[in-house]
């Protein structure tokens, strides 16, 4: 069973001005860019150009402007994967890309992430696509408004207005003012993962076998790359209980260990593996206007550069069935109040839900887990917790999560468990 983990982690007041496919982005953008910012000017100028090109604008602007430092504060980062049958992947994807939803444009993927400061932490929560939540009025990119819905799934607001309609949805939603969100979809996705040379994956159970996506692969360590990685990204039959809320254990199993890879010496040391990953990124994502900019993004990198992976969480916003539809999720409002209010007043946090409720992801056995301390035998009763020993200060405050808010740590590994 895989040990509940604890993360330390803020939020950005409300009134404060990648498919995890893409959970990738927040992070492998920046890194990638702080690279490409030391070629020099033309490039940091071309950069900045196809950066703009396709930028939007979005309601909530950053507090500062963008400089060779770290950002002052906390911010918050929306990554948003849609299902577009872009050229890169028509021809894979067949019946899927030539039918009646070839012209589909659902956010099926959405993930905020989330940057504290004093300590630094980062906490990526990933939203269900099925939830049904109110959408607010948006107004499309030709000036035309879709009225507001009481009542709509979130994976519908990028078809409602685009990334900014996503960004309002999802800010509503929190609480959480959003001034910076990236947009990836299916071939952007194959791009990016092509231009650092693949991901490691596990795969427990008994393997992963989906025809859907195009899956017969036997368990054990699989790197993955191409359309091989958007199709592990994708699948949802091939895994756990064949639950959308598997499928995002899945794709968090994916953005750890693809955060992992480009942290280490493998993608770090290596320039043109740097510069690849730059060029690629900038040329395959839809940025809001306040990311359009590589010294912006260099800052954000520079500000998390040196969170531990044991302050970098990934969870899943709470949700409860819909009684109505079995199809649908909703809102557990309770408990995201504590999830967001442990991240606004940036204290330690405890995962109590298993990452594998769904049966999406479980421990990887290859890696040892924590080990439990003994305490020494006495025969004196157990010290208060709550009141601290003469001279001694109290122990932090830390938050116990709800047991629907899954997720775990870039610390500790999961491996996707198939089913075969």
């Amino acid at each position: 069973m895989q040990t509940p983990p604890r993360a330390r982690h803020a939020r950005r007041p409300a009134g404060a001005g990648w498919r995890r496919t893409a959970k990738i982005l927040a992070i492998a953008l920046t890194v990638a860019v702080v690279a490409a910012i030391g070629v020099g000017g033309f490039y940091a100028w071309y950069l900045s150009k196809t950066l703009s090109d396709n930028a939007v604008p979005l309601a909530d602007k950053p507090t500062q402007g963008p400089s060779l430092s770290s950002y002052d504060g906390p911010f918050t980062v929306l990554v948003t994967g849609t299902d577009e049958c872009d050229d890169e992947v028509r021809e894979a994807f067949g019946a899927r890309c030539s039918g009646p939803d070839a012209d589909g444009r659902l956010n099926d993927v959405n993930m905020l992430v989330h940057v504290s400061d004093a300590p630094r932490r980062v906490t990526v929560v990933s939203f269900p696509r099925d939830l049904q939540i109110p959408i607010p009025e948006c107004t499309n990119e030709d000036g035309t408004v879709t009225p507001a819905a009481d009542r709509a799934p979130i994976n519908s607001a990028y078809g409602r207005g685009g990334l900014p309609c996503v960004a309002e949805t999802i800010s509503d939603l929190s609480g959480q003012a959003i001034p910076f969100a990236a947009k990836v979809s299916f071939g952007n996705v194959v791009n990016i993962t092509d231009a650092i040379g693949g991901v490691e994956v596990c795969i427990a159970g008994d393997g992963i076998d989906d025809p859907d996506a195009g899956i017969d692969w036997e368990p054990g360590p699989r790197v993955v790359q191409g359309y091989d990685a958007l199709a592990f990204l994708r699948t949802r039959k091939g895994i756990g209980d064949g639950s959308d809320l598997a499928r995002i254990g899945n794709q968090q199993q994916y953005l750890s260990r693809l955060l992992s890879k480009l942290r280490s010496d493998e993608v770090l040391s290596n320039p043109g593996t740097l510069l690849s990953l730059a060029n690629t990124a900038v040329t395959n994502i839809t940025p809001s206007e306040s990311l359009a900019d590589p010294l912006r993004i260099a800052q954000l990198a520079y500000t998390i550069r040196d969170v531990p992976l044991d302050d970098i969480a990934f969870v899943q916003y709470p949700v409860y069935d819909d009684p109505s539809n079995t199809n649908h999720v909703l809102s557990d409002d309770e408990g995201a109040a504590i999830l967001w209010d442990a991240l606004d007043r940036n204290v330690p946090f405890e995962i109590t839900g298993n990452a594998g409720t769904n049966g999406g992801v479980e421990a990887d056995p290859s890696v040892p887990g924590p080990e439990a301390s003994t305490p020494p035998a006495t025969d004196e009763p157990a010290p208060d917790a709550t009141t601290p020993a003469p001279g001694e200060t109290a122990a932090p405050e830390v938050v116990e999560l709800p047991t629907n808010i899954t997720g775990s740590t870039a610390a500790q590994p999961t491996c996707s468990v198939g089913r075969g």
